[in-house]
């Protein structure tokens, strides 16, 4: 069956539910606000035993990575993410769950074949694209700092 694009954009308008785009901009920005507030609690908290500066800016990616990584597995990052939207996309805890949920859901077909193929269909595009982004600004400035 082939559909216009008009024609499609008319269907997805009626079957898709309407949603309030004061209260998804509220969820998004409440749960993103609290990620990072958790990022700052992290730091003071790593801070607060003794950890040196240069081991809290490890510590804290490790942790949130870690946090989100295990949300995804028990199934309960999605169900934030379907709240919150964009929320959850602050890029630490977006790309844990961007690598994690191919991961889980190719686990059947085993770890090299399943996870391991399958782990950066997602990810993948972005490690490529923010690499090809960090060398192009890098030559810019080096250019730039030249004269």
């Amino acid at each position: 069956m082939n559909i216009s694009n008009k024609e499609y954009g008319r269907l997805t308008k009626k079957l898709s539910p309407p949603s309030s785009k004061l209260k998804d901009f509220l969820w998004a920005y409440i749960v993103g606000g609290l990620i990072c507030v958790i990022g700052q609690l992290l730091m003071e908290l790593y801070g607060y035993f003794g950890a040196t500066e240069k081991q809290i800016k490890m510590l804290v990616p490790v942790t949130l990575i870690f946090i989100a990584a295990l949300l995804t597995g028990l199934g309960l990052f999605p169900k934030i993410a379907k709240r919150a939207g964009a929320g959850t996309l602050v890029p630490i805890t977006g790309f844990a769950n961007a690598v994690v949920s191919p991961a889980i859901e190719f686990k059947n077909e085993g770890f090299v074949l399943g996870v391991g193929a399958n782990m950066f269909k997602i990810a993948g595009p972005v490690i490529v694209y923010g690499t090809v982004a960090s060398v192009v600004y890098g030559v810019i400035y080096w250019v730039t700092t030249l004269f």
